[in-house]
This record gives structure tokens, sequence and C-alpha cells, in this order.
């Protein structure tokens, strides 16, 4: 978050983390994120060897195969250029988790922590380093919810950088729904272990957010957009859901101030 961490000046390159949910299921969302990095004039690099983060197996207590995930892309990642992630769960993990697992071995854990120390989620790059103005090429009224993610908002406070870029655009207003700060139930492999409690929490997401008469509702993660949007889609009811990415570049469309 700005409070605690130094942002560097605009640099003319990136690596994107494109995340195994944008990879296999949202990919325009990752090409969004592409277009609205090099709207400022930002280089996108995206080395073909990346896959998990390592997430998965790390939440589910086996911190041996999120290790050898993760050292499968130390080397990646050569140049000393940001990390941008359009995901703040998966960002999360690169950035506060990655240098644990490589405890054991200093020489490893020296390279992780420097490359935490370069990872950005998406919105909170924007902002804070690529310090855009967003300008919206057609105006108009629209009502979002926004949903963040449990580790986006609590370990990297995305929360707070999404709703700052929100703002720039004058027609976009931002209604909270009951329970906001409420997991959606999705939680990577707990959806798959306790799906009778996931399905009732994503449910519960579902109704809190529909009650607010929102046009869509917005979120950096894919791992819960895809949750509320299936769950919302299996009870038969209409819920638009979009990526922060692709929302943002819809009302941009490449135009800047």
């Amino acid at each position: 978050m700005s409070g605690t961490r130094s942002y560097p000046a605009k640099p003319s390159d990136v690596y994107l983390f494109g995340t195994c949910l944008i990879d296999l299921f949202v990919p325009e969302a990752g090409l969004d994120a592409v277009r609205l990095l090099e709207r400022e004039g930002i280089r996108v690099h995206f080395p073909q060897g990346q896959s998990c983060c390592g997430q998965p197996a790390y939440t589910s207590g086996n911190p041996e195969e999120a290790t050898r995930v993760a050292a499968s892309q130390l080397a990646l990642f050569t140049e000393p250029w940001p990390v941008v992630v359009p995901s703040g769960s998966c960002a999360g993990m690169l950035r506060h988790h990655w240098p644990r697992l490589f405890a054991h071995d200093a020489a490893l854990a020296t390279q992780a922590q420097a490359l935490s120390e370069r990872v950005f989620e998406l919105a909170e790059f924007l902002l804070h380093v690529a310090r855009v103005h967003l300008k919206d090429r057609a105006p108009h009224e629209e009502r979002i919810a926004l949903h963040t993610s449990c580790s986006a908002r609590r370990e990297m406070g995305t929360r707070e950088h999404a709703l700052a870029l929100l703002a720039q655009l004058p027609g976009v207003a931002v209604v909270e729904h009951a329970r906001e700060s409420e997991c959606c139930g999705f939680g990577g492999t707990f959806s798959l272990k306790h799906p009778d409690i996931s399905g009732a929490m994503v449910s519960d997401k579902v109704d809190r957010v529909l009650a607010t008469g929102c046009e869509r509702m917005v979120t950096a993660d894919c791992g819960c957009m895809l949750n509320i949007r299936h769950a919302a889609q299996h009870e038969k009811r209409e819920l638009a859901t979009e990526h922060l990415a692709s929302f943002l570049w819809r009302h941009v469309g490449g135009e800047k101030s």
C-alpha cells in the first residue's frame, strides 16, 4: 500500500505475470491489462515459461510443491523491471510468500526477495507507478459494485487502488454492498474441499451484490469473478461481471488525458 511502500519512477519496460485463470479462462483481461500499460508508453514483456504462482499448493498445506512451482520461474524475470500482476491474490503470493518458500536456501531466498520487491498488482502499478490519468472516451453513468478478493484486500490493499482509479471516471458510481469484505467462497481449493459451505457463501455474495441495483460487478481477481458469475448463472440470476482491466479499458479506449 502507498503508505508503507516506496514507489519507483515510471519505467519504460515491465514484465506481465499473467496468472493461470487469466491465461485459461479470461485472456481478454490479460490483453486489456497489456493495452492499459502500453497506453502509458510502457513496453510489456511476457516470459513464455511462466505458469502458476504456486498459491493453490501453498494454501493447501503443500509448500514443497509450491516451492517447485516457484523455483521453475525465478530465473524468468532477469531484467530489473517491475513485474505487474492483474490479480491481487497472485501478486500477494509472489510478493509476500515466495521469499518464505526459499528460506532454506540463502541464494534462492535472496533472489526471491529481490523479485518480490518488484511485484505490483495492476491497479497499484497504474496508480502509484505509472501515475495514470484516466479519461473516459464516452462518459456515461454506470453503477458498479466492486469486489476484492480476501488476500488482495488484506495483503495488497488493492481495494483502495481500484477505488482511486475508478474515481477518475466521473460517470462511474461505486456502490458498496453489504458485508463487502466477506469471502465469496472461492478460496482456491477451499471451494473444492468444502463445496456446500462455498456454495452458500457465494450465493449470499450474489444476493448482496444484486441488492445494490448495480449494473455490473467489477473485480481484479478472476477466481472470485468466475465463482460469482457462475453461481449467478446456476441460480438463473442476471449479474454482469467484468475484470477491472477490461472495465477500465472499455471506458478509456486508449484515450490519454
